[in-house]
């Protein structure tokens, strides 16, 4: 039987149905906003996976063409591998959902949202979060929700939940938030420099809006709940895991304080085989297990060394920053380069130069655009010291490449100041804590180094949190054990005064307002010490770009001149390519970019297109051809393609009375354009021009 629900948000109403649609899955739910409609399934098998230590979760979000009354471009005329976007999204609905998974459940779970129908004014990736959230929490599926998500925007200084794609246009922040009835759980998005104190009105405004959405699907599950399952008790040997505390707690504990990764982890490797090696055959019938224990003891030591001795790994204090490293200039041939390094996470990070036809089309269900800026994270299995094949880039490396992209976004020139196509590429080299952040570094670094007017120079850092009770410890800078072992990871960007993007993933059940504000406060701090290094290496955008990278020069003519730099079959634009070695662009306004490594061939070039499209101007002088002589004046070309007529009694000073006595066929001297009448006539005078020079361009 169909039931449904919904809920005002932001003045707007979202509806919830179950019961008519996939009923065949664990769960479904259909959501509805205005004439957006995504139907969200969640299905669980009925029996878990034996002999791993992770949940088994499949997000898939899919934005079908149909939607939008759209068939697909390519080939095949179906959907094919998953956009950017709709990466994006999938990571936005699992990275808050699977830590509500209660432990020990670990049967294969898949949840796949449809998008049925777009209106292009509501966002069907708010509603494919709020719709996972509410498929599961009517299934029989384990799910320690419901949880809502909504996106913040701020247009002239006010915060706007949920706003159209017109809002959007003129906001400074898109802010996601996802919360429960306890808090908040995740946090993306980006921002123009806007300080902490506006980025916490956002989020909080956000979550009374939430609370209306949870509230909603627990109408859902009220009148159409399936029983839940029950989770098996997790056993733990506990007479076990309290020997192998007695025989190697101190052990662990003491490993985990030595500074280097690699030396941690080996020192951690030899005791959890030294401590397998110990309990003979048992240690390996249950080695999977046992190591899990261990592990354990490994958290259980950081923890404790960081909330009762107040020290962090390496000895650092909670906000001490690793010793940070920054070059420029380190590649020959590229546009721009940059090495960060900060403790042991380095980014080699490359900029790449391009001109309008490098631009990426980006086809949506809102239509199609043209990128001019892209970022791409690449994490090798090297960076690590581990071996796996290479593929396509993973769904975390065009997350963080997402969020690098963000960062950056609002400090880049626009097309008028800087017509390129800019690439970045971050090849993250090694990593031990926040490589993504060490990319937002990189990329400030080179895209300075290759003469790109930044509005100012962009460091992000990663922060982390360890609540015990009522003590809660904010980490700045964390590493790798400190984000597995603790319970919030949070990456904030900025300069030195304003947030440009943040990314919060919360593993308890919520985190609270003041420490929230204490952590933005700790990154601001962060931040500017990392700026503070990265200005030591290059401290603004150099006014000299690399001797490899294009130059674009921009002119502007006519747009019915368009067809005479073309010329019959693109035979003109062409030949001024060939002959000069540069790459000219030109649109239907009348903009022409022309790119040229050579600064004297962009010249040329230029010149040559000025001489084909120049229209005469009234006051300027040209050194005009006679072209045709008639009784009552004579036909003078002043350019190519172009002539106006001198009437004879513009040919001298005195009266004349046969043209002919004046001048003859090919004859060159100068001409001022005296008037342009309606249709285009140009008049000229040879006698106005006598004794002076002509003007640019008119030889």
């Amino acid at each position: 039987m169909m039931q449904s629900s919904s809920g005002a948000v932001a003045g707007k109403q979202i509806t919830f149905e179950t019961g008519r649609l996939a009923k065949q899955a664990s769960g479904s739910a259909l959501v509805q906003c205005g004439e957006t409609i995504v139907l969200v399934t969640a299905v669980a098998d009925r029996h878990g996976r034996e002999g791993i230590d992770f949940f088994p979760l499949t997000v898939d979000y899919l934005e079908m063409t149909y939607a939008a009354g759209k068939i697909p471009g390519g080939f095949f005329k179906r959907e094919g591998r998953p956009t950017e976007k709709e990466i994006l999204t999938a990571r936005f609905i699992d990275r808050p959902i699977r830590p509500l998974f209660p432990k020990g459940f670990t049967c294969e779970t898949q949840i796949i949202a449809t998008v049925l129908s777009s209106d292009g004014e509501n966002d069907p990736d708010m509603l494919a979060i709020n719709g996972a959230s509410a498929a599961l929490h009517i299934s029989d599926i384990p799910f320690l929700g419901p949880i809502g998500a909504v996106r913040v925007g701020r247009v002239d200084g006010n915060l706007i939940v949920n706003p159209s794609p017109l809002e959007d246009t003129y906001s400074d922040l898109n802010l996601i938030v996802v919360g429960s009835r306890e808090g908040i759980v995740m946090v993306e998005g980006g921002c123009n420099r806007l300080p902490e104190e506006i980025i916490m009105e956002a989020i909080f405004k956000a979550h009374g809006e939430i609370l209306k959405i949870v509230q909603a699907q627990d109408d859902l599950r009220e009148k159409a709940g399936r029983p839940k399952r029950e989770v098996p008790a997790v056993f733990e040997d506990i007479e076990l895991i309290q020997k192998l505390r007695t025989d190697w707690g101190d052990t662990i504990a003491q490993a985990i304080t030595i500074p280097g990764k690699i030396e941690r982890r080996g020192a951690l490797h030899d005791i959890f085989d030294k401590a397998l090696q110990s309990l003979g055959e048992e240690g390996e019938k249950r080695r999977f297990e046992i190591v899990g224990y261990l592990d354990k003891l490994e958290g259980e030591s950081i923890r404790k060394l960081i909330l009762e001795k107040n020290v962090r790994i390496g000895g650092r204090s909670f906000t001490q920053i690793r010793d940070i490293s920054c070059e420029v200039g380190v590649l020959a041939r590229t546009h721009g380069s940059a090495l960060f390094t900060r403790g042991e996470t380095q980014a080699l990070v490359i900029v790449t130069l391009g001109t309008s036809s490098d631009e990426q089309k980006i086809e949506a269900l809102d239509g199609s655009t043209y990128k001019s800026f892209m970022l791409h994270y690449k994490f090798p299995p090297f960076s690590v010291g581990e071996v796996k094949f290479l593929r396509g880039p993973s769904r975390r490396e065009v997350g963080h490449g997402a969020l690098a992209e963000r960062a950056i976004a609002y400090m880049l020139p626009d097309d008028e100041q800087f017509p390129y196509t800019i690439r970045v590429v971050s090849e993250i080299l090694e990593s031990n804590g926040s490589s993504s952040m060490a990319t937002v570094c990189g990329s400030s670094l080179s895209l300075m180094d290759a003469g790109v007017p930044l509005a100012e120079p962009v460091a992000g850092i990663a922060m982390g949190l360890l609540k015990d009770g009522d003590r809660t410890v904010i980490l700045s800078d964390i590493i790798g054990d400190e984000d597995h072992h603790g319970d919030m990871d949070f990456k904030v960007t900025g300069t030195a005064d304003g947030v440009t993007a943040l990314q919060m993933d919360i593993k308890i059940e919520g985190i609270t307002r003041e420490a929230l504000g204490q952590a933005l406060q700790q990154a601001k701090e962060g931040r500017r010490h990392i700026l503070g290094e990265m200005t030591r290496a290059i401290s603004q955008p150099r006014t000299e770009m690399s001797p490899y990278a294009p130059r674009i020069h921009v002119i502007y003519i006519n747009p019915e001149k368009i067809r005479d730099i073309i010329g019959p079959g693109g035979k003109i634009i062409r030949a001024i390519q060939e002959e000069t070695g540069t790459k000219i662009e030109v649109d239907d306004t009348g903009k022409v970019l022309i790119a040229a490594t050579d600064e004297q061939a962009g010249k040329e070039a230029r010149e040559a297109i000025q001489k084909i499209t120049r229209e005469a101007e009234v006051g300027r002088i040209y050194m005009g051809v006679v072209r045709k002589i008639t009784d009552f004046g004579a036909f003078v070309e002043i350019f190519p393609g172009t002539d106006g007529l001198v009437h004879i009694s513009q040919l001298a000073p005195e009266r004349i009375k046969k043209v002919t006595d004046v001048i003859k066929e090919g004859e060159s001297f100068p001409v001022k354009v005296i008037g342009i009448d309606a249709q285009g006539k140009i008049k000229l005078s040879r006698k106005d021009a006598m004794g002076m020079q002509p003007d640019d361009f008119s030889d």
